[in-house]
């Protein structure tokens, strides 16, 4: 493993760390890691509380890359929003928050440095409004100061973002810790008399409201001197809390691009109050939907404004605490054109076709897409998009035809782009071939398929002979279907039938046969007779159904056969064959057959008479209603006739009655009976009897009518009138009288919230309104109503409470009161009386009041107040109060007016006097910055009133419009190198002191400077560009006057295809379209009258490389070959190009990488097996890709068998040597990816010949050609080609003689190419070395 560490001069850190492993035939490369930035980072350990105190800022952050080639469209993992340190008391809340990228979509966690769990107060979650992950922690204890880390991952890498989180002791807290101590028991101590510093320390950290029982605490009794001596103190703190490094820039930027304001800020309390303007109006960060974004980077302080509009121009400040930081935006708009115009489009039929135009800016003017001169609007055919940017414009096409083959057209106003769309035919496919027929001879034949377009000319042939107009065929085509169909099929019919189908601007055919075989066939009976009854004289059929329509038949009666005789007809319809009897008699009677060929059916003909009911009867029940009473048993007896004996069903108004507690049903041979015990209303209704047997039907209709009570009466009571003399209301009648007559209403009172019902009214049934006039005016009344018939008094129907006349309500509310005369012991109070009386005078009103803060109201007076002004005493000094006023009529008090404006309780301030060393601090071509010292005379000031006048002019003008709060100001929008003069005055509640002046006019320019390059990380001095995209070199500088700006390449100037844009701040230098010619050394040199300099940015433009050429291979070493090839001729532009060499068996079409990384033009590969083939590939690669490969073009193949020679040696006796086995490089382990070859070896010494065996797991390895083993010179070799996941597992070496035996053990892992938990377990131990950020 290799580290290096690169320092750089602003203090950044570089990591790259390389590991890297290999086995005998892989490699596994995990790729660099770089750490961003890093600031220091101090801990302090408090050896009392045993914590770790975070007393420096930390901000860091670092970056994985685990994937060496990243699919197009997924990224590595990386920080948006980064989240900044943060410094907070104890008790505070604090929040961290992220927003990320990366695909997949990566998993967010939060740690902390010391390794300590989150605590309990810790909260983690995802914001989908502004899509955030946060880190929250409420209540900050000093066990929270740590320094925290964001960990951002997926598939491709890993980003870790570090910062602090430093928790001061709050002495508020402090103080309360020492209440709880004082709880305990302890003994009795002396206490010192507390001093003033110590009081002022103690109320630094506390509320503004909790300082009168703090000092009370203490005993402490100078409360308003302790007062004014904090106050002067903090005001003292915070003219030193703020300092300007860097202050606020003009920037002028084009529309819709992104504009960045930024300043450098040093601040003592980091959480000191920060507030955005444009121009006056506070900028409302978190509700602009990403318009305006807040970032922080250390001391930087920045506001990034998104897509810019002329709309946006004008002036931005920054208030900070007592400090204003102003700057000014001008924004540019440019023509609207094409940054591309429409190209032509070729799609596949019943594709999507797809064109696409950007624009070089967003505009309000509609998109128009036509094609043959009309307007294409979006529906299911076309899908009109354009982008969240508003720049690129989607013109989608949706299963193309190729009707729509032709020109496109996009317009915006009078910019116009034309592009035509070409379209690929189809081929044809049958989605349903035709399928093999068999029939039946005078049968129906059908054969039928399906294509894949409809739109196709179709051709039949039979035998290979047209048929296509043949009448005897029927012909027919529906949409993608076609189908041929033959009537009364015969034997010639037999033989393969084919359907041709072709296709415009398409010269193939595309063929589907099939055969159709006609057999002879015989009769079945698909539906045979059955048995029958019937009444004499009525009409019956017997009927047959066979197979086949085309079969005859005949009838026989008890064996005969059936002749014309009376009353009897035969019909034959296609296959069903029928006996038709109009009269059926006696003579009739009998058994019946059907016979035909392999066919017969029998049936009995017999008679019968339908059920009936005296016609009388039927009569009677229907002119008279069963009448009972509710509570009585209604009993209906009804006789019949029939035979047989018919299924009695009763019904009731439709629905079947079955029997039950209260429903009795009776069946006799000639009568039936229903019984319903204890009737109700509701049993009232249509009654059926229903008599049905084989023969036929008798129905008999009847009503039962039950007499009951009414029904309340209908729906809401509707109110006429409701006045403080008279309440009239209306009904609708009952829906149901209950069988009789309603003879009157009832009408009955309460009043609201009471129990206690009395009679009111009674009223005759053609009359449903009533007016009750005892009433008293102001009161609520509730009413119902009951109808009444001669069987009784329905149930009520009340109505909601109604008051009589309008009621009384408290009064409305008054308007905010105002203050007036404010004293430091009393104030006026003054407001206008409510708008609504709500019915009654007001009586009088009541004044409340409250100390600013705090929620609890108290009364000023204990009678009410007659008059619109009060005046209140009774107040503390120097305390803010807040007053706000209630109305009081007869119904009690109103709803509380709004509250007053915060008023200080305090004597009348005196006006300031003159301000003092009114100077110049800094200027520019557009502004002049002035600072001053507050008066020493009169009281303090709140603010300033800073006018400005040109040295010509005599009127004086205000330069903002609300009095300036701090010492210093710039004074923005001024004319370049015109002279201006100032004056300044202090103003307070007590009034504006007198003016002071600048002795002499100033003019607006910056003072001289020589130029300077503002480089600040954003131009590289190394530049690596592909040919064909753009070269993009952008460089701002600062100079007074602004400087000469000159572009060199290789010291000359450039001319040419170069864009030089050039500004007083920037410069840029573009090739639109770069070549590898336009590498070269660049230098942009700046001049102005006060010096000179430059700076170099050397520029590479390179491109995919070029294959190499002249592939050889060479069998230099036996077993091994050697490739030799010519080098790429861009080697010399990129020193980084190299090749990779691959291989592959020429049994697979898989390529294997036998090496990754080679620099010179040759290459030797081992461990190829005897009697195998295999080809070779070479490619270029760089930093841009890879070329072309470069393949061998014929096999390679090393012999089995080698030549045999012949040695004559003169010989010679070998000494003995007796050694027993021992191992000189035993096994190692192996890790290979799958489908690349392993040759696992060792070295051994041993005397005499050995013995060696092979194992995997427990059982050993034979002679076979799924392993190749030797055994030469003392090494062992085995080899495995192709592994798979199979070959993982332990192998074992054994050697062995007469001497001893020795063994040898390794591992082998087969891995994919992805296979991250391989990696991470392999590179564990380099990691345990060293933590590698």
């Amino acid at each position: 493993m290799e580290t290096k560490f690169l320092q750089t001069s602003r203090g950044r850190v570089e990591h790259h760390s390389d590991v890297q492993m290999s086995s005998s035939s892989t490699s596994v490369t995990t790729s660099s890691t770089k750490l961003r930035k890093v600031s220091q980072t101090s801990k302090v350990f408090d050896e009392q509380s045993g914590q770790r105190k975070i007393s420096t800022v930390v901000e860091s952050f670092s970056q994985v890359h685990k994937s060496f080639e990243i699919p197009a469209g997924e990224s590595v993992p990386d920080f948006e929003e980064k989240p900044r340190p943060i410094t907070a008391q104890e008790g505070d809340k604090a929040s961290f928050k992220v927003k990320v990228t990366g695909n997949p979509k990566p998993i967010v966690t939060w740690k902390r440095e010391s390794g300590k769990p989150l605590t309990e107060g810790a909260m983690t979650y995802y914001d989908n409004i502004n899509k955030l992950y946060v880190l929250k922690i409420k209540s900050l204890t000093m066990e929270d100061g740590d320094v925290y880390k964001c960990i951002v991952s997926n598939d491709h890498g890993e980003a870790v973002y570090c910062m602090s989180l430093i928790v001061t002791e709050n002495p508020a807290m402090d103080f309360k810790k020492m209440l709880k101590k004082r709880s305990t028991p302890a003994p009795k101590e002396e206490k010192k008399p507390i001093t003033e510093e110590e009081m002022l320390k103690i109320l630094s950290g506390a509320d503004k409201k909790d300082y009168e029982r703090i000092c009370a605490e203490y005993g402490f009794t100078d409360f308003r001197g302790i007062l004014k001596k904090l106050k002067e103190m903090k005001k003292k703190g915070d003219e030193e809390m703020v300092k300007v490094l860097k202050p606020l820039e003009d920037i002028t930027a084009k529309a819709d691009s992104n504009v960045v304001f930024e300043t450098i800020l040093g601040l003592k309390d980091p959480n000191i109050k920060m507030l955005w303007f444009k121009d006056t109006e506070l900028l409302r960060i978190q509700y602009s939907l990403g318009k305006y974004e807040l970032k922080q980077m250390g001391t930087k302080f920045m506001l990034c404004i998104s897509s810019v509009s002329l709309k946006d121009s004008g002036s931005y400040s920054l208030k900070v605490g007592e400090k204003t930081l102003s700057a000014r935006l001008n924004v540019i708009d440019e023509p609207l054109k094409f940054t591309s115009d429409l190209k032509p489009v070729r799609v596949t039929e019943r594709q999507t076709a797809i064109f696409e135009v950007r624009l070089s800016k967003k505009t309000d003017k509609p998109p128009v897409w036509k094609f043959g001169g009309k307007e294409l609007k979006r529906d299911e055919k076309f899908d009109v998009v354009v982008s969240e940017d508003g720049l690129t414009h989607t013109l989608k096409i949706k299963d193309v035809r190729p009707s729509e083959t032709g020109e496109y057209t996009l317009s915006l106003g009078d910019l116009t782009s034309t592009s035509p769309l070409f379209i690929d035919r189809i081929p044809i496919k049958f989605v349903s071939h035709l399928k093999n027929v068999h029939v039946k001879e005078k049968g129906k034949a059908r054969l039928e398929c399906e294509m894949s377009s409809k739109d196709v000319h179709i051709k039949w042939l039979k035998d290979g002979e047209d048929i296509s107009n043949n009448p005897r065929y029927s012909l027919m085509r529906e949409g993608k279907r076609a189908e041929i169909v033959i009537d009364d099929c015969d034997l010639a019919d037999s033989g393969e039938y084919t359907i041709v189908c072709t296709q415009d601007n398409d010269a193939q055919e595309y063929i589907s046969s099939a055969n159709l075989i006609v057999d002879e066939r015989f009769a079945t009976v698909k539906s045979g007779m059955s048995d029958i009854q019937c009444p004499t004289d009525s009409s019956s059929e017997l009927c047959v159904v066979l197979n086949d329509e085309k079969v005859e038949g005949v009838w026989l009666k008890d064996g005969k056969e059936v002749s014309d005789m009376s009353g009897i007809q035969v019909i034959k319809q296609g296959a069903v064959h029928k006996l038709i009897f109009n009269k059926v008699g006696e003579e009739h009677e009998g058994r019946y057959t059907f016979r035909a060929k392999g066919a017969e059916s029998e049936a009995v003909l017999s008679i019968a008479d339908p059920p009936a009911i005296d016609p009388i009867m039927l009569e009677v029940l229907a002119s008279n209603p069963v009448t009972v009473k509710a509570g009585q048993t209604a009993i209906i007896k009804i006789p019949f006739k029939g035979k047989p004996i018919p299924r009695v069903t009763w019904y009731k108004d439709g629905i079947e009655v079955t029997g039950d507690a209260r429903t009795t049903l009776e069946r006799e041979a000639d009568f039936t009976t229903l019984m319903l015990a204890k009737c109700v209303r509701e049993d009232s209704g249509t009654i059926m009897l229903r008599l049905k047997s084989d023969c036929g039907t008798a129905i008999a209709n009847m009503h039962l009518n039950v007499l009951d009570r009414p029904k309340p009466p209908q729906g809401n009571v509707e109110f006429l009138e409701r006045t403080g003399r008279c309440i009239k209301m209306k009904w609708k009648a009952p829906r149901d009288n209950g069988g009789k007559q309603v003879t009157s209403f009832i009408i009955e009172r309460c009043l609201a919230g009471k129990k206690s019902w009395m009679k009111v009214g009674e009223v005759d049934p053609s009359t449903t309104f009533f007016s009750n006039d005892k009433v008293e005016e102001g009161k609520a009344y509730q009413y119902r109503i009951r109808a009444v018939n001669s069987e009784g008094v329905s149930d009520p129907l009340e109505t909601e409470e109604v008051c009589a006349g309008e009621p009384i309500e408290p009064p409305g509310t008054t308007s905010q009161p105002q203050i007036t005369d404010v004293t430091k012991d009393a104030v006026t109070v003054t407001w206008t009386p409510p708008a609504q009386d709500g019915g009654a005078p007001v009586l009088g009103y009541m004044i409340e009041r409250r100390k600013k803060g705090s929620n609890m109201w108290v009364p000023v007076s204990k009678e009410l107040i007659q008059d619109t002004k009060y005046t209140v005493g009774g107040l503390v000094e120097d305390m803010e109060y807040e007053f706000r006023v209630v109305s009081v009529n007869r119904a009690g008090p109103g709803v509380p007016s709004s509250s007053s404006n915060s008023v200080l309780a305090k004597d009348p301030v005196r006006a300031p006097g003159l301000v003092k060393d009114l100077h110049v601090t800094d200027s520019s071509s557009s502004s002049i910055s002035l600072g001053w010292w507050p008066p020493q005379q009169g009281d303090d000031p709140s603010g300033y009133i800073l006018e400005m006048r040109p040295d010509d002019a005599k009127e004086w003008s205000k330069c903002t419009k609300v009095p300036i709060a701090g010492t210093s100001y710039t004074v923005g929008g001024l004319q370049d190198r015109m002279k201006y003069c100032f004056r300044i005055r202090a103003v307070n509640e007590g009034g504006v002191g007198e003016p002071v002046a600048l002795e002499q006019g100033v003019p607006a320019m910056p003072p001289p400077a020589p130029p300077r390059f503002d480089l600040r990380g954003k131009v590289n001095n190394q530049r690596l560009v592909r040919a064909g995209t753009a070269l993009c070199i952008h460089v701002t500088f600062t100079g007074s006057p602004p400087p000469v700006v000159t572009w060199l390449k290789n010291g000359i100037p450039t001319t040419g295809r170069e864009t030089i844009t050039k500004g007083k701040e920037h410069s840029q230098f573009l090739i639109s379209s770069s070549q590898r010619s336009d590498s070269g050394l660049y230098r942009i040199g700046l001049r102005n009258d006060y010096g000179e300099v430059h700076y170099d940015v050397r520029v590479q433009v390179t491109d995919v490389p070029r294959p190499p050429m002249n592939l050889r291979l060479v069998e230099e070493v036996p077993g091994m070959v050697t490739l030799h090839w010519d080098h790429t001729p861009d080697l010399a532009d990129d020193e980084h190009t190299h090749y990779i060499v691959l291989k592959r068996d020429s049994s697979t079409a898989t390529w294997f990488t036998a090496t990754e990384r080679v620099f010179s033009s040759k290459y030797t590969i081992g461990g190829l097996l005897p009697g195998r083939k295999y080809y070779f590939r070479v490619i270029a690669r760089n930093h841009i890709g890879d070329s072309d490969p470069l393949d061998s073009k014929e096999p390679f193949s090393i012999a089995k068998e080698k030549e045999h020679f012949t040695l004559n040696l003169k010989q010679y006796t070998p000494q003995e040597r007796l050694a027993a086995p021992q191992f000189l490089v035993p096994l190692k382990d192996h890790a290979v990816r799958r489908g690349h070859d392993c040759t696992m070896s060792c070295a051994f010494v041993a005397s005499p010949l050995v013995r060696v065996s092979w194992y995997k797991g427990d059982v050993q390895i034979l002679e076979s050609p799924r392993y190749w083993q030797t055994t030469a010179d003392g090494v062992c070799t085995l080899t495995i080609p192709t592994c798979g996941v199979k070959d993982s597992g332990e192998y074992t070496l054994i050697v062995e003689n007469t001497l001893g035996k020795v063994k040898s053990k390794c591992n082998l892992v087969i891995f994919d190419k992805d296979d991250k938990s391989l990696l991470e377990s392999l590179t564990e131990p380099s990691r345990k070395g060293k933590h590698i950020m």
